[in-house]
């Protein structure tokens, strides 16, 4: 192995570690990548940047327009409501065609709005009919997985492997050329999470108290100012108690009158009694000092926060939200929506202090009080295509536009057929999809360049570069000699089987798309090595990259239902242990008689 397959292997060792530590956002480490393959003269700049202008990379951004369009036309958001009605009559048929539907948008359509539409109104109907959310949200994310593998632009893992195979001078993917495999996924995925994974799903009672829901109990405090406080007469942003304890001020009661959420420069007066979220002991050993009265520990039950003219709601950060990445604090949530965020839950853990120094990761609940009177903004903000959040306890607002859908479903079965029958290229029906869209003015180029989730193109990139790296070092050439030397005398079934377990487990740690970009050089160099068709090596990589079920950090939808389902992390395991060896044993079946060697 020379040095520059040694730095490559270094890079990739560092950049696996950020992934799985979660200490740079996946675009961050990704641009890192290429930078770092540049400075050690790995690649050139040329080489290094590449994987933007490629067209699996270009296709991806289209498609996420075609799909913006497709949303826009309300046709998911009215499915939503009927649906839950069925849930509420037949479980099990409710649970069936839920898992469909998702499974049959997801194969056109970017999977991670779907779901994030689907999840407040599943929420809803699962309460409403007597049954636990937790039994149906996580068959929601698996199925918008299995649907994702039946067409070449069901997921970014496909056009990518498709892209790298390019690259490596053979023919791209057809659109329905991982159909047949993708078919049994998505058949035997569903009626495993039918007959045995919901039955392996918790039934643990959820908590509908919100206060309860986000263990509130010692975080919101009623607090009055005795006479002679130190800092009566200062503005709230001036007291330095409040700065100095995270405190948010979220009601001021004086004289009979109640200013909810008040102003940072109002001015603080005697007997004036405060609501604030502050941790109760650090405020507790202080109160002799700062002349203060604190209420007793338990202060406030659901009712009390959602009054009449206030109330609480749960935001999800979804995987494209501006808010993704950043710390509350720098994005000013505060003055930005007027809302006062009163807790965080990070998959299982809650936080409740310097929440303005707490950055945000997709899939991270915000519990916030807002003036009820701005529900109805928030409602409008969560219906935009850029919205930066889910409300979970509301459902979408997009009314269905029946000759809009049945417009833009035109353009997208254009853009379908073109592709299928090879009159042209994917990335070139693609964009002519999106250019039609903007001309007739389903969207605007605002739209287009607001529905491109640039943290997934930008990964694309970086993926893409360090395939490059892995071919040109040699590195790629190393790893498939060594899959050989141990592998080999087992025949090339023995390879496709490991090369899909290698997948699997590499998937739980990092995206799906790096991944893939990591192992398909070493299954194209496999395959020539052996002499033999690298399309179902190529296979194994791309089904065993997007088989994310073990754990909820594998894949973007995943990691949605995990907070909002209130999951823990074994769920994941109990669920997706036995779905992914089912088929692991499936892919190394048929995967080698429907692609064949």
């Amino acid at each position: 192995m020379g040095i520059d397959a040694i730095i490559v292997l270094v890079i990739i060792v560092i950049a696996l570690a950020l992934f799985v530590s979660e200490l740079l956002t996946i675009d961050l480490v990704a641009l890192l990548i290429m930078v770092a393959l540049v400075i050690t003269g790995v690649l050139n700049v040329e080489e290094a940047v590449s994987g933007f202008s490629n067209p699996a990379t270009v296709t991806v951004a289209a498609m996420f327009a075609i799909s913006a369009a497709m949303l826009k036309t309300g046709l998911v958001s009215t499915i939503g409501p009927r649906l839950a009605k069925l849930i509420k009559k037949n479980f099990f048929l409710g649970s069936l065609v839920l898992m469909v539907s998702v499974g049959i948008f997801s194969a056109f359509i970017n999977n991670t709005p779907v779901v994030a539409v689907f999840i407040p109104i599943i929420i809803k109907a699962a309460i409403s009919s007597g049954y636990n959310p937790t039994k149906l949200l996580i068959p929601l994310s698996f199925a918008s997985i299995f649907g994702g593998t039946c067409t070449l632009i069901g997921t970014s893992t496909n056009l990518l492997v498709s892209g790298i195979a390019v690259q490596h001078g053979l023919e791209p993917f057809s659109m329905f050329q991982v159909a047949p495999f993708g078919i049994v996924i998505f058949t035997v995925g569903i009626l495993f999470m039918l007959f045995i994974g919901q039955r392996l799903l918790p039934d643990r009672i959820q908590e509908s108290d919100l206060e309860k829901k986000f263990n509130m109990r010692d975080y919101l405090i009623e607090l009055t100012i005795l006479e002679d406080a130190p800092f009566v007469g200062q503005r709230i942003m001036d007291v330095e108690f409040i700065k100095d304890l995270d405190m948010d001020v979220i009601q001021i009661r004086r004289a009979g009158e109640k200013f909810l959420l008040p102003p940072q420069d109002m001015v603080l007066q005697e007997n004036d009694k405060l609501k604030v979220r502050c941790n109760y002991e650090k405020i507790k050993q202080l109160k002799n000092q700062l002349k203060i009265f604190i209420g007793p520990a338990v202060y406030f039950s659901e009712s009390d926060l959602t009054e009449d003219d206030t109330t609480l709601v749960e935001l999800i950060i979804p995987p494209n939200s501006f808010l993704e990445g950043e710390t509350l604090g720098n994005v000013e949530f505060k003055r930005r929506f007027r809302a006062v965020p009163l807790a965080i839950r990070h998959r299982a853990e809650i936080q409740h202090e310097k929440l303005n120094n707490t950055r945000i990761s997709a899939g991270d609940i915000i519990l916030a009080e807002i003036k009820t009177h701005r529900l109805e903004l928030f409602k409008n903000q969560e219906a935009k295509q850029e919205s930066p959040f889910i409300i979970l306890s509301e459902e979408s607002r997009i009314s269905f536009d029946k000759k809009r859908f049945g417009i833009v479903l035109s353009v997208a079965l254009i853009v379908v057929l073109l592709a299928t029958f090879n009159i042209l290229p994917i990335l070139a029906a693609a964009l002519i999809g999106v250019a039609t869209l903007v001309l007739i003015r389903q969207i605007n180029m605002k739209d287009v360049y607001e529905a491109i989730d640039w943290k997934v193109i930008t990964l694309l990139a970086g993926a893409l570069s360090l395939g490059t790296a892995m071919q040109k070092s040699g590195l790629a050439l190393y790893t498939a000699e060594n899959i050989l030397l141990h592998l080999g005398e087992y025949g090339p079934v023995a390879i496709i089987s490991g090369l899909y377990l290698i997948t699997i487990i590499l998937t739980e740690m990092i995206s799906n798309n790096a991944t893939a970009a990591l192992l398909a050089p070493v299954a194209i160099i496999t395959a020539e090595k052996l002499g033999l068709n690298p399309m179902p090596f190529l296979m194994a990589i791309t089904f065993a990259a997007s088989a994310s079920f073990i754990t909820p950090i594998g894949y973007q939808t995943n990691t949605m239902v995990y907070s909002a389902g209130q999951y823990q992390f074994k769920d994941f395991f109990k669920v997706g242990i036995g779905l992914s060896l089912i088929l692991w044993l499936l892919a190394t079946l048929l995967i080698p008689m429907i692609y064949e060697f």
